[in-house]
């Protein structure tokens, strides 16, 4: 195990009812002038946008609207909430949705403070500073576990490109966590959060680094939980039970206690945003397509069966087979691969409509050309990138 800082500042309040404490908790921590940040009509259908408002109203304070966010958030959208902040002179943004809004107040909350052009954060040219507006945040997707992380993705679509950038001080303030708001979520968005929240769990487990058992038992315990949990929520969407643990992952699996000590990987992430840069996919999508894809073509590599052999034993219960531990592997693999067809998610990109045409930019893009490789646990060059996405066709 590595030396390790950890420390998540982000207040989580969870249960029923809890979203009707947000205007209580904004003025509790200081606020007077908030930018409340959703996306479309669902938060007006189910009722929370009023309770919103409402809470906002009788906390008696002033508060103005920036709709209109979209999966893979926009950098337009964000430049926009940057002027609204600017000219409002906001001291508080309040997110209420999933990692897309929330991200998108992330971004917003440093761009305010910067007098360039917000991409220059977001792309990495510039890194952020210390001043920022505070973020709190309702959530109503568990999947992206933005909610307590201390890093935010968006998208310029004009490029097209989807990156992200991060500080010590971008996790939000509080995090309101009310499980009974998921209940309308369709069915594909629940189960491309539950694929996204497996992926925070294994681009941590994935390592090299050694004696680090009891995170790894951890993250084997939230991509076990979500498994036991995700047919359920499919099969009763309003069982509160199963969506409570499903949230809870979502945030523990992103809020990097798993990640303590180790070297991370985040190679699958990498190659799901470039493809949801370019194709505009669900994320979780994405990462159901690249992580099987990765981990057979990783079975070749007998620096990386060990693992794989541990997931595939202590997660999906496979059978250790001694003799050809590449079968005990692929056992394991086979299991999720059951398991994603079984929620509705796409295995291959035809599935997801999508071609070949932009391979060789991918690969570009990811590995500057061939001038680097990818990825902690192993280390893809690009003709690896190549194979895996031929793999992945």
């Amino acid at each position: 195990m590595e030396n390790f800082e950890f420390q998540c500042a982000t207040k989580m309040i969870f249960g029923k009812g809890t979203q009707l404490r947000v205007g209580e908790e904004l003025k509790k921590h200081g606020a007077t002038r908030v930018l409340f940040v959703y996306g479309g009509s669902s938060i007006k259908r189910s009722g929370l946008y009023d309770t919103v408002v409402k809470a906002l109203t009788e906390a008696g304070l002033w508060f103005t609207e920036l709709p209109g966010v979209v999966p893979n958030p926009r950098v337009s959208l964000v430049r926009k909430g940057i002027e609204i902040c600017r000219e409002q002179k906001i001291d508080f943004l309040l997110a209420v949705g999933g990692g897309s809004v929330i991200d998108t107040c992330k971004s917003m909350s440093f761009g305010v403070y910067y007098d360039g052009d917000v991409w220059d954060l977001i792309c990495g040219k510039v890194r952020p500073g210390d001043q920022r507006i505070p973020v709190a945040d309702i959530l109503t997707l568990p999947a992206a576990g933005s909610e307590e992380s201390d890093s935010c993705i968006v998208s310029d679509e004009t490029i097209p490109m989807k990156t992200g950038f991060g500080s010590p001080l971008m996790r939000p303030v509080f995090s309101i966590m009310n499980p009974e708001l998921t209940y309308t979520l369709p069915p594909y968005q629940t189960a491309c959060g539950c694929m996204d929240i497996m992926a925070h769990a294994m681009e941590r487990y994935f390592t090299r680094t050694q004696n680090v058992e009891m995170t790894d038992r951890v993250a084997e315990g939230i991509i076990q939980t979500v498994l036991h949990n995700l047919p359920i929520a499919l099969a009763t969407p309003d069982d509160y039970a199963a969506r409570s643990e499903i949230m809870l992952c979502g945030t523990w699996a992103q809020n990097d206690m798993t990640g303590c000590g180790r070297a991370q990987d985040w190679f699958n992430h990498g190659l799901e945003h470039q493809i949801s840069g370019y194709y505009d996919i669900a994320h979780g999508a994405g990462l159901a397509i690249s992580f099987p894809a990765w981990m057979e073509y990783l079975c070749e590599k007998e620096e990386c069966l060990p693992k794989l052999v541990q997931y595939a034993v202590r997660v999906w219960h496979a059978d250790l087979n001694f003799e050809n531990p590449k079968e005990t592997a692929l056992a394991g693999i086979n299991r999720l691969k059951e398991m994603i067809r079984a929620a509705g998610l796409p295995l291959t990109l035809s599935e997801a409509g999508i071609g070949t045409e932009r391979f060789e930019e991918i690969a570009d893009n990811m590995t500057d050309g061939g001038a680097h490789t990818c990825g902690a646990f192993y280390a893809m060059t690009r003709e690896d990138i190549l194979a895996l996405l031929d793999r992945m066709k």
